[in-house]
């Protein structure tokens, strides 16, 4: 295998969910760009997600198909699948990358707070891992890449529905890498750190000064230092690579 053959996901299916915006549209272009046949979802923002299929279609090599689905909604999870089908064929990979977020102290946290952000940031995991199971257990190259945070490392004041579910991604993946293992196929986790997103332009100037002083390479990342991981996270030459958390926070401790 040549170090381009390495690189290249050429005519791999690759759903990415939440990839309207944010982090998931970084990963979907970045998809594009190497090949891929990449399945744009979305729950609301419809325009933004065409935006997303029409940079692939028209300045990459990649193709795109936009598909909308709620993913805490299993029966719209299991059509965006029969759509994937029909587009492209059988998932190769799933980034599973849509979340939310709900923030309060725990005080001041509802049980509709703490079970919103479990339904999605949880359930639509399992929900989209459920649907997906079976291409990527056959797939050649199958993929499973579960989106969590840093946040999920460590813990973060106000976010402990938040915090709950990225870290449950951890033992989400191990476990699911082990059952895949004998297949060839792998499950892995990106644990980003504070990226340069909507969701960080909610936060005030004075606690985004703070969190910047905790980083070593004393910078937000950009959603291109994320997509690149997961890109290779997706492709042949991370093949030896299961059941790991990727931390890409700059070099915070956890």
């Amino acid at each position: 295998m040549t170090c381009a053959d390495c690189m290249t996901l050429d005519g791999q299916t690759c759903v990415v969910t939440g990839a309207s915006r944010g982090i998931g549209r970084a990963i979907a272009e970045e998809f594009g760009e190497y090949g891929a046949n990449v399945v744009v979802n979305y729950r609301s923002s419809e325009a933004k997600a065409h935006e997303a299929a029409e940079y692939i279609e028209d300045e990459t090599p990649g193709a795109a198909t936009v598909v909308q689905a709620d993913v805490c909604d299993r029966e719209a999870v299991e059509s965006m699948h029969e759509s994937t089908t029909e587009a492209f064929g059988p998932a190769d990979v799933l980034v599973n990358n849509a979340g939310l977020t709900v923030d309060r102290t725990f005080a001041n946290m509802s049980r509709e707070d703490w079970d919103r952000v479990i339904e999605v940031n949880l359930g639509g995991v399992y929900n989209c891992t459920h649907a997906f199971f079976d291409d990527i257990v056959d797939a050649d190259c199958g993929r499973l890449i579960n989106i969590s945070s840093v946040v999920g490392q460590q813990g973060n004041y106000g976010q402990a529905n938040y915090a709950t579910t990225k870290s449950g991604l951890f033992g989400f993946t191990r476990t699911i890498a082990l059952e895949l293992a004998r297949t060839g196929s792998t499950a892995n986790c990106v644990a980003p750190g504070f990226v340069e997103t909507d969701m960080l332009d909610d936060v005030s100037e004075e606690v985004q000064a703070k969190i910047v002083e905790r980083i070593p390479l004393d910078r937000f990342a950009e959603v291109e230092d994320i997509s690149g991981i997961v890109r290779f996270v997706a492709g042949p030459a991370s093949s030896y690579m299961t059941g790991q958390v990727l931390a890409v926070n700059g070099g915070m401790e956890w």
